[in-house]
């Protein structure tokens, strides 16, 4: 490294780029960690400039902001490093951790580079919590982001996964949602999935079941959505009866559903074999230290 490039390294070296996670729908979840980096950094990049005002707001805090999204993200840029070299600064998206299917990577790339110490404020993210919730294995997974919008480019990525035993996550926009959902019949047959939609939000809706059964039911989406779907099962291979299954099975019994009906019912969304069912109906049924 000769004279100017290791000044230039240690210029930067006293700035951090602080990576920091926003809520994704209500405000409350923001940590005390990512109030305090955003009141003590001296500029704030926004994908939505719009929407961090309102967050800023509730906390009351006053940095000042400048835009950094999809469109200005290459132009910007030069200016984002430029600013480094006087204090921190905090790159956040319009929901969750800036980077993930959002801008950031080009500028985290650039700050790596130059030696610019990053560090990542952890927090609220669709993908952790929809797969919590989503009632499917989520021991191993495969994120894809947003599907391509052109039909013939997304057909060929689900016919790329069609035999993917990981449980596979997406986001969707609602005005695709339907001819996402169709597509995904059509290569990858009629699995059972998770759809997501504004999650931690006022409307959040959760709805379990089979690709066809989300067709039907999402017939006018509105919000956001993310999308856990169910791994390809080879042939010879039963589904894996989950906990969610189990509490819904047990719910039901609750409810004095013979067993019979909740078998069929739960057969009929899970595709999981009625023997299947009911064996874990019976265990169920077992009194606590019983065998």
């Amino acid at each position: 490294m000769d004279g100017a490039s290791a000044m230039v390294y240690n210029s930067f070296a006293m700035s951090t780029l602080y990576l920091v996670a926003t809520p994704i729908g209500n405000l409350e979840d923001i940590s005390k960690r990512a109030t305090r980096i955003l009141g003590e950094v001296k500029l704030i990049a926004a994908e939505d400039t719009r929407r961090t005002r309102r967050l800023l707001a509730a906390y009351n805090i006053r940095t000042p902001l400048t835009s950094y999204y999809e469109h200005n993200k290459k132009s910007k840029l030069p200016y984002l490093l430029e600013r480094l070299e006087d204090g921190d600064i905090a790159l956040v998206s319009d929901a969750g951790m800036p980077g993930i299917s959002d801008p950031g990577y080009e500028l985290v790339q650039a700050a790596i580079e130059r030696g610019i110490t990053i560090v990542p404020i952890p927090g609220p993210s669709v993908l952790p919590t929809a797969l919590a919730v989503s009632g499917l294995p989520v021991n191993q997974f495969i994120y894809l982001g947003f599907l391509p919008r052109k039909k013939g480019e997304r057909r060929r990525l689900l016919e790329s996964i069609e035999k993917e035993q990981r449980t596979i996550v997406t986001l969707e926009a609602p005005h695709r949602l339907q001819a996402v959902l169709s597509d995904i019949k059509e290569v990858l047959g009629d699995r059972r999935l998770a759809v997501c939609r504004e999650l931690t939000k006022l409307h959040e809706e959760v709805f379990r079941g089979t690709v066809s059964q989300a067709i039907v039911h999402f017939s006018n989406p509105r919000g956001e959505f993310t999308l856990v779907i169910e791994g390809h099962i080879p042939e010879g291979r039963t589904r894996e009866v989950t906990e969610s299954i189990r509490e819904e099975l047990r719910q039901m019994r609750n409810q004095g559903m013979p067993a019979k009906e909740a078998v069929a019912q739960l057969a009929a969304v899970t595709k999981l074999p009625k023997k299947v069912l009911y064996k874990t109906w019976l265990e169920l049924s077992v009194p606590f230290g019983f065998s």
